[in-house]
C-alpha cells in the first residue's frame, strides 16, 4: 500500500487524538528591570489558548498547560507585544523573562481609545484558564462590556467580571489558606507502560518469537513558590521564589533483531553449498570440494557467535529479542529575587543522573552511567528608563563512563592467539569482524571515562530609543574535553572475499583482508575557547513594518592538547611525500611552515550578518509577509578532528592496511604496518575551518473563511566550505598505481564541500472552534551536497542573531553522513541527494475537546455532561518519503583498509523492479570493471517511506478547590504499521534490497497527575 492511500485510509478515525500532559508554566515581565502588573499573558498551543495577569512584582503562572513548544505574548497597552516561544515539561518548568519595550508616544496614541488598562493584580488572583475557543464562541453569549470583549481570554475564570480576581475570591488550597501567607504550587505525578499493551516486535527474518515483559515507569514531582527560611527569610512580600523539580525513570524496553550467522557446517570448514571456488590464499589452488581448514583463531571467536534459530534461510536464519535497560535521575532548581526597582538576581542549579545497559545480538550486556551538573546565576540591572544590563555565570559538568561486557575479564584476544592490538584488561574484548555477505559482525563497545566541563560568562546591554530596540551583547565560554579511551584498541578485521573468493572462508582460514587498529594515548585533555560578540537592532519603522537588523561574530578556537599529544601530517602540495608534525614540534619538515599548537590554523572571520522583517502590505488585511537573511557558521567541526590527530604514530600505534603479496597480514598477526604505508591513518588541511551557511525565508500568511488560515513558506539553504574526506594516491580496484612511491594509507580532511537545499511549505490551519483544530503541512525539500559529513549542534530555521545555526535544520532527521570520497582526483562526482533529505513530507495533527461550542456544551448536562464533558483527544499523522542511500561494493581501496567507499556499477536494470520477497533490484548492479571506479551515485538509492499515526486522550478532573488530576492514554503507532528505516545496500550481501530495521510497534503509555 502507497504511502498516500495508507495516509487516505486512515484520516478517518479522527478519535484517535490526545492532549498534551499539564503542566504549570511561570515567568516575570519586566520593563528596564522594573516588574510590570497588569501585563496580559497569552500563551497558544495546538489550537488551544491560556491566559493570565501580572501581579504587582510582575510574576504570572499559567497552569494546566499542555507539554511542548507555546507561544506565549505578552501585552500590555503602551508598550510593544512580545513573543516567545517556551517549552513546556511536567518534568521541568523554569521560569521565562520577558522585558517590555516602550512604544513611541505616535504609537501610542494611535492605541485604539477603548482599549483598556489590564487590572493589577496579585498572582494568587490569576490563576491560568485555558480557553477552548477563538473567541468566536463567545459571539452567540450574552454582550459584554468593551473591557470583557478585550480580555475574553479572562471571562471563564479570573477576570474582573466574574469578580475571581479579587484575592479574596480565591478557593482554600494548599499554599493560599487565609491562614497562610504564601502561595505555593505543586504537583505529583507517574508516567507508566508495560509490555502487556503494547504490540509484539515485528521479526524481519519472519521467525515468530515470543514478546518479552518489559516495563516503562517515570515518577514526577514539583513545586514553586515564594522561599521561606526560618531567621533568615521570614517575609512572604518580595521573597525570593524557587521552583523545583524532580524525575526518578526506570524502563526496561525490548527490541527484536535479526541476523545471519554461520551455520554448524560452517563452522566446520564445508562451505560446498558456496557455488564458486575457494582459493587458498598462500598457494593461489582452490580447495577440494570447497573444504576449508579452520584456524586456532576463527576457532576461539566463533565461540562467540549463536547458532542459527531459523532453518531454510540464506538472508536471515537468527532471531533474537534483546532487553535494554535505563535508569534517570534528574532534578532541577531555580531561585529568583528582586532586590529592589533596579536589581534583579536570578540562579538556576540542574542535576542528572543516566545509567543504562545496553545488550548486543551476541549477548553482550555493555553499561553506560552518565553524570551531569549545571548551575548559573544572573543579575538583570537597570540603569536608567533607557538602559539597563545583564551578566550572568553558567558552569556544566559531565562524566560519561563506558563499561565493556569484557573489561577486567576475559582477554578474548590473548585466548585466540591475536597479537598486536591492546590487550590491557581495560581493553578486554574481540576484535571487530566484518563481512561484506552480510554476516553478523563481532564487536563490543569501546571502554571510556570522559569527563567534560564548560565555563560560561554572558553579558548584554539594552538601549531603547524611539522606535529603536537595540541589544549588544556577548559571551565567552571555556570548555574542556578530558578522555581516557581509545579510538580502536582491539583492532578491526574486516573480510570481503579478496582474498579467498567468499569473506566467511577467508575468517575461517585466518586471512582477513584489511586491518585497522589505533591504540596508545589513551589519556587526553583537550581545550577549547569560543568567544561571540552581537549586535541587533529591533526598529518598529512604522506600525505595518518591522526590521529586526543585526550582525554576530563567533570564533571558535581549533582545539588544542593541554601536554601537547597531537600529530598531524605535513604535506606537499601535490600529495608526493608526506612527514609527521607534532604539537610539541609544530614545524614541518618538507613545507617548512610553522603550525599552531592546535596544528589547525584559526579562523577569526567568522562574521555572520543577519536581518528579518515582518510586514502587513495591506492595511486592515490579515495578510502578513515575514522574510529573512542569515549566515551561520559551524564552530563545531574540532572536537573530531583532534580525536584523530590524538591517536596517532608516533604518540601511539595506527594503522590501516590491505592485504597484498607484499603485506600478509593474518588473523594471528593482523596488526602490523607494511612498507610503503604510512604509520599515519588520518591528516587534516591546516587550513580547514568550519563552514557556514546562508539561510533565506519568505512567508506569507493569511486568514481564511471557516476559522482557517493559510501559510506558505520557501526556504533557501547554501552551504560552503563543508568538510570532505578523501584518500590520497588510491586508484580504482583492478587498475595501476600511478604513483607507486608516493604515500598512501591515510585520509585527508578539508573543507572544499558544499550543500544546497530548497524546501517550499504550505501550511492550513484551522482555528480553535467549538472544540476542533487541526493543523495540515505540506513540505517539498530538495537537499544536495558533495560533503562528507555535515556539522552543527544547534537547529534554527529563523533570522535574527541568536546564537543558534542551522546546520543541524539541513540534517535534521539523521546522524551525520561521514562517507569518504570514492576517486579523490574526482570531488565532484561526489555531488548528489544529501543523506538527510526527505522529498516529501506530509503532517496532519487533529485535536477535539468534548463538550465545547454551542453545539455540543450546551447539550452535555448532568451525568451525560459529567462523564463525557471535557475529553481531549488528539492525533498526529506523519507520512513522508524515504531518505537517500548509497550502493555500496565492499571491497577495500588498493593500498588502503578502508572498505565502503567505492560504489556499484549501473547496470541499466531498474533498480525498484524487485523480485519477489526483495524491494530493490540485485540485477541494477554489478561489479564495477577492473581499473574503473563504480558509476552508481552517491545517494542514488530511495530508502524506505515512512507512515506514522500517534495518538492520545486526556482528561483534568477537579478533585477539591485547587487540586487537580490530571490523566492521559499516548499511543505511539497506534495503527502497528510496521515502518522500515533502511534497505540494506551492500551489493554482495546476501540481504541486498532486504530492510536492515524496523521503527517500534504500538506500545501505549499512561500518565497521571495531581497538581495543587
Amino acid at each position: 500500500m502507497s504511502l498516500f492511500r495508507a495516509f487516505q485510509k486512515v484520516c478517518a478515525p479522527l478519535l484517535l487524538v490526545s492532549a498534551a500532559f499539564a503542566a504549570d508554566q511561570r515567568g516575570q515581565v519586566l520593563y528596564g528591570g522594573f516588574p510590570v502588573p497588569g501585563a496580559v499573558i497569552t500563551a497558544t498551543h495546538a489550537g488551544t489558548t491560556a491566559t493570565a495577569v501580572t501581579d504587582e512584582q510582575g510574576f504570572y503562572t499559567l497552569v494546566n498547560l499542555a507539554d511542548g513548544a507555546w507561544s506565549v505574548k505578552v501585552s500590555k497597552p503602551a508598550f510593544a507585544t512580545v513573543t516567545q516561544e517556551v517549552n513546556v515539561s511536567a518534568a521541568a518548568a523554569d521560569a521565562a523573562k520577558f522585558e517590555l519595550k516602550l512604544l513611541p508616544l505616535a504609537e501610542i496614541h494611535a492605541q485604539p481609545a477603548d482599549q483598556p488598562i489590564a487590572p493589577v493584580v496579585t498572582a494568587s488572583a490569576t490563576p491560568a484558564v485555558t480557553k477552548k475557543g477563538d473567541g468566536k464562541e463567545e459571539a452567540a453569549a450574552p454582550a459584554a462590556t468593551q473591557e470583557a470583549k478585550n480580555n475574553d481570554g479572562l471571562l471563564i475564570n479570573g477576570s474582573v467580571n466574574n469578580g475571581a480576581s479579587s484575592p479574596f475570591a480565591q478557593f482554600a488550597a494548599f499554599g493560599n489558606r487565609r491562614n497562610h501567607r504564601a502561595l505555593y504550587n505543586g504537583s505529583v505525578g507517574a508516567i507508566f507502560g508495560n509490555a502487556v499493551f503494547d504490540a509484539k516486535p515485528y521479526s524481519i527474518s519472519g521467525l515468530n518469537v515470543d514478546k518479552p515483559g518489559y516495563y516503562r515507569f517515570t515518577g514526577l514531582a514539583t513545586l514553586g513558590g515564594p522561599l521561606r527560611i526560618p531567621h533568615l527569610i521570614t517575609r512572604v512580600v518580595n521573597a525570593p521564589t524557587f521552583f523545583v523539580a524532580y524525575q526518578w525513570s526506570r524502563n526496561r524496553n525490548a527490541t527484536s533483531y535479526s541476523a545471519l550467522m554461520p551455520t554448524q557446517a560452517q563452522r566446520n570448514g564445508d562451505l560446498s553449498a558456496v557455488t564458486t571456488p575457494i582459493i587458498n590464499p598462500v598457494t593461489g589452488a582452490p580447495y577440494a570440494n570447497n573444504q576449508v581448514p579452520i584456524s586456532p583463531q576463527a576457532a576461539a571467536l566463533l565461540q562467540y557467535y549463536p547458532l542459527p534459530n531459523l532453518a531454510g534461510s540464506s538472508r536471515y536464519n537468527y532471531q533474537t529479542t534483546l532487553l535494554n535497560t535505563s535508569h534517570a535521575d534528574a532534578l532541577q532548581a531555580r531561585v529568583d529575587k528582586t532586590i529592589d526597582r533596579k536589581n534583579q538576581v536570578y540562579g538556576s542549579f540542574n542535576f542528572q543522573s543516566l545509567r543504562g545497559s545496553s545488550n548486543t545480538v551476541f549477548h553482550f550486556v555493555d553499561r553506560t552511567k552518565n553524570v551531569g551538573l549545571a548551575g548559573g546565576a544572573n543579575w538583570s540591572h537597570r540603569i536608567n528608563g533607557r538602559w539597563s544590563f545583564n551578566v550572568g555565570y553558567k558552569f556544566a559538568r559531565q562524566t560519561q563512563r563506558t563499561t565493556a561486557y569484557f573489561q577486567n575479564g576475559v582477554n578474548v584476544s590473548g585466548n585466540a592467539g591475536i597479537t598486536g592490538n591492546n590487550q590491557d584488561p581495560f581493553n578486554y574484548g574481540p576484535p571487530t569482524l566484518s563481512f561484506a555477505s552480510g554476516i553478523a559482525g563481532l564487536t563490543d563497545s569501546i571502554p571510556a571515562f570522559n569527563r567534560n566541563q564548560t565555563q560560561t560568562a554572558t553579558g548584554a546591554v539594552q538601549w531603547n530609543r524611539g522606535r529603536h530596540n537595540v541589544t549588544f551583547g556577548g559571551e565567552y565560554r571555556r570548555q574542556q574535553y578530558n578522555y581516557f579511551t581509545q579510538q580502536n584498541p582491539r583492532g578491526a578485521f574486516a573480510f570481503t572475499g579478496t582474498a579467498t573468493g567468499n569473506d566467511l572462508a577467508g575468517f575461517l582460514v585466518g586471512v582477513p583482508d584489511t586491518s585497522q587498529l589505533a591504540t596508545g594515548n589513551p589519556d587526553k585533555y583537550f581545550r577549547q575557547n569560543q568567544i561571540t560578540a552581537y549586535a541587533t537592532d529591533d526598529f518598529r519603522m512604522t506600525p505595518t513594518f518591522t526590521v529586526n537588523a543585526g550582525i554576530r561574530w563567533e570564533y571558535g578556537a581549533p582545539i588544542t592538547e593541554l601536554k601537547d599529544r597531537m600529530v598531524n601530517l605535513d604535506i606537499l602540495p601535490d600529495f608526493s611525500a608526506v612527514s609527521q608534525v607534532l604539537a610539541s614540534s609544530p614545524t614541518g619538515r618538507l613545507t617548512g611552515q610553522h603550525y599552531p599548537d592546535s596544528l589547525v590554523r584559526p579562523f577569526r572571520k567568522g562574521f555572520q550578518p543577519r536581518v528579518g522583517i515582518a510586514w502587513r502590505p495591506i492595511p486592515a488585511s490579515s495578510v502578513v509577509v515575514r522574510a529573512g537573511y542569515g549566515i551561520y557558521f559551524d564552530t563545531s567541526v574540532y572536537q573530531t578532528t583532534a580525536l584523530k590527530m590524538a591517536q596517532q604514530a608516533p604518540l601511539s600505534t595506527s594503522l590501516s592496511v590491505q592485504r597484498s603479496s607484499t603485506c600478509p597480514i593474518t588473523l594471528a598477526n593482523g596488526f602490523q604496518n607494511c612498507a610503503g604505508i604510512t604509520s599515519n591513518t588520518f591528516a587534516v588541511d591546516p587550513r580547514f575551518r568550519g563552514g557556514y551557511v546562508q539561510d533565506w525565508q519568505l512567508a506569507v500568511q493569511r486568514d481564511l473563511p471557516f476559522s482557517l488560515q493559510l501559510t506558505a513558506t520557501y526556504n533557501g539553504l547554501k552551504g560552503t566550505h563543508s568538510a570532505q574526506q578523501f584518500l590520497p594516491n588510491t586508484y580504482a580496484y583492478g587498475g595501476t598505481d600511478l604513483c607507486p612511491s608516493c604515500p598512501n594509507g591515510y585520509t585527508y580532511l578539508t573543507s572544499g564541500g558544499n550543500s544546497t537545499r530548497n524546501a517550499g511549505q504550505v501550511q492550513l490551519r484551522r482555528r480553535l472552534h467549538s472544540g476542533f483544530t487541526a493543523t495540515v503541512d505540506y513540505t517539498y525539500a530538495n537537499a544536495i551536497d558533495n560533503a562528507s559529513f555535515l556539522g552543527g549542534q544547534n537547529a534554527s530555521s529563523g533570522t535574527g542573531t541568536t546564537s543558534q545555526n542551522p546546520f543541524a535544520v539541513a540534517a535534521p532527521t539523521t546522524t551525520n553522513d561521514t562517507t569518504i570520497v570514492q576517486n579523490w582526483r574526482d570531488l565532484r562526482a561526489e555531488r548528489g541527494r544529501s543523506a538527510f533529505n526527505q522529498r516529501h513530507t506530509l503532517a496532519l495533527t487533529a485535536q477535539y475537546t468534548s463538550g465545547m461550542g454551542m453545539h455540543g456544551g450546551a447539550l452535555m448536562n448532568g451525568k451525560s455532561g459529567t462523564l463525557l464533558k471535557e475529553w481531549t483527544l488528539l492525533g498526529q499523522i506523519v507520512a513522508n518519503s524515504g531518505q537517500p542511500q548509497t550502493p555500496i561494493y565492499p571491497v577495500a581501496t588498493p593500498g588502503t583498509g578502508v572498505t565502503g567507499n567505492l560504489r556499484a556499477q549501473l547496470t541499466g536494470a531498474d533498480v525498484y523492479a524487485a523480485p519477489a520477497g526483495l524491494h530493490l533490484n540485485p540485477a541494477a548492479y554489478t561489479t564495477p570493471v577492473a581499473g574503473s571506479f563504480g558509476n552508481a551515485g552517491r545517494n542514488s538509492i530511495t530508502g524506505p517511506g515512512q507512515f506514522r499515526l500517534n495518538a492520545s486522550l486526556s482528561r483534568t478532573f477537579r478533585v477539591k478547590g485547587d487540586m487537580n488530576l490530571d490523566i492521559r492514554a499516548d499511543v505511539t503507532n497506534a495503527m502497528n504499521h510496521v515502518a522500515f528505516t533502511r534497505w540494506n545496500t551492500t551489493l554482495t550481501s546476501t540481504q541486498f534490497g532486504l530492510p536492515a530495521a524496523a521503527n517500534d510497534m504500538r506500545s501505549v503509555q499512561f500518565t497521571s497527575r495531581l497538581r495543587f
